[in-house]
């Protein structure tokens, strides 16, 4: 049975993670990995037994335990990876319930830089999307409270609430010093993770937003629909996930071997030997080897490259757009307990089906596309990625550093939608499509 695991960004619509996460039994302390620590490390927990100790008996007034031995084990891990942290019993919660598709908040994907909220995209349909809330657009206030120096949890949970009540955004977009403030009311969140449709009468468009529990099965739907309506006409599908900020793994391998016949998708590596492992593709192509191109972005992350990497290296599709956000690492969930939340510790990292790490680097596209972006998004028209995270795992060779994320509103003027429609009609021609058979992967 594959191990449910999963890549997002940290969501104010959900409070999950940019992670790849394995979920473990819970973690048991029964002294057995004592023996095999260094002495010293021990002496160290002594000292932290020592300040805990001095500051509850001597702190002005009574600290509770509880949150001092959570903001301990925080900082541990905290100081490890940007994707290690601890999650207290509500967040550990918040990040299971949004793999079902179906959560309360505003719908969008959110990081923290430089002491701020940044927004990564907003989910479609969503009370944020509909406020107008964009990529790139920096959040510094809440209800009129700045966000500077809180944690992205705590500025995740303050944009949550019951349904049907509003939160006040001050958002920064070009000039810091003409922010604008966008009253968005909260709503129960149902992502519609897959949309599709027929462009014009003969080619399939297919636009995956996240990879959470219903992808598979209405990605499959679309596709069987799309086939159908089409006929004999259908030249072909084009897959846009761009702005995807990832999901489930298991989702992402199901969606990447509906277009293969066999092969390795993602295989994880990491200090241990148990941690180590090969997904394969076990079923078959229910396009029957229809051609295949795939949209990406400075902000297709984690499930979304996974997907991408394992195409590109089967040479199944065409790869059109920018670089994508470079998170190539593993996290691995351990619940503490009852009422305990969970540890989320970077673990492995993940390769492509050629060996490519992604780390710090990303997927580049086959065939590189820019948008023309308005004069009022060219100042945060760029994500910056996995490389310019403090603290991030090191990638193997040159990282890069980012790339562009905008996406027209209007398909007329998405150059890389246009690229895509041409290239599929045979309007334009490029070597990269169709992909050259020879030199696949492994299998």
């Amino acid at each position: 049975m594959m191990r449910r695991t999963s890549l997002s960004l940290l969501s104010a619509a959900a409070g999950a993670a940019l992670t790849l996460i394995t979920i473990q039994p819970r973690l048991v302390f029964d002294g057995s990995s004592a023996q095999a620590a260094p002495g010293d490390a021990y002496r160290q927990l002594g000292l932290l037994g020592a300040v805990f100790e001095r500051v509850r008996a001597e702190y002005v007034d009574p600290p509770d335990d509880n949150k001092l031995v959570e903001s301990a084990i925080f900082g541990m891990l905290i100081g490890l990876d940007p994707h290690s942290s601890y999650m207290d019993a509500k967040t550990f919660q918040d990040m299971r319930v949004q793999t079902s598709g179906r959560f309360g908040g505003l719908g969008m994907e959110v990081s923290m830089e430089r002491g701020l909220v940044k927004v990564v995209a907003p989910v479609d349909d969503t009370p944020a999307a509909k406020a107008g809330v964009m990529a790139n657009n920096i959040i510094t206030h809440l209800d009129g409270e700045p966000v500077l120096g809180l944690t992205l949890d705590q500025a995740v949970d303050k944009m949550r609430g019951p349904i049907n009540t509003s939160i006040k955004l001050r958002i920064v977009r070009n000039d810091p010093d003409r922010p604008i403030e966008i009253s968005i009311t909260r709503d129960v969140i149902r992502v519609r993770s897959v949309r599709a449709s027929l462009n014009g009468n003969d080619v399939g468009y297919v636009r995956i937003t996240q990879f959470n529990e219903q992808t598979t099965d209405n990605m499959r739907k679309a596709i069987g629909d799309l086939t159908a309506l089409a006929g004999d006409k259908l030249k072909g599908f084009i897959i846009d996930l761009r702005n995807n900020p990832g999901g489930l793994l298991d989702q992402a391998i199901t969606v990447s071997e509906s277009f293969m016949d066999r092969g390795e998708i993602v295989s994880t590596r990491g200090r241990n030997a148990d941690v180590t492992q090969r997904f394969l593709a076990r079923g078959s192509d229910m396009t029957r080897a229809k051609p295949l191109i795939v949209l990406i972005n400075g902000g297709s992350a984690s499930a979304a490259e996974i997907v991408a990497g394992a195409w590109q290296d089967h040479r199944r599709a065409t790869i059109i757009g920018t670089r994508s956000f470079g998170k190539g690492s593993v996290q691995t969930i351990i619940p503490l307990g009852p009422g305990n939340g969970a540890l989320r510790l970077t673990t492995a990292r993940y390769f492509t089906p050629s060996g490519r790490s992604i780390q710090a680097k990303g997927i580049a596209p086959d065939i590189e596309v820019l948008q023309d972006v308005p004069e009022e998004f060219k100042a945060r028209n760029n994500l910056r990625g996995e490389s310019s995270l403090l603290g991030h795992l090191k990638g193997d060779g040159k990282e890069e550093t980012g790339s562009q994320s905008y996406v027209p509103l209007d398909a007329r003027n998405d150059k890389a939608l246009n690229a895509a429609l041409d290239l599929m009609r045979g309007i334009k021609s490029n070597p990269a499509f169709p992909p050259p058979p020879a030199h696949r992967a492994a299998n």
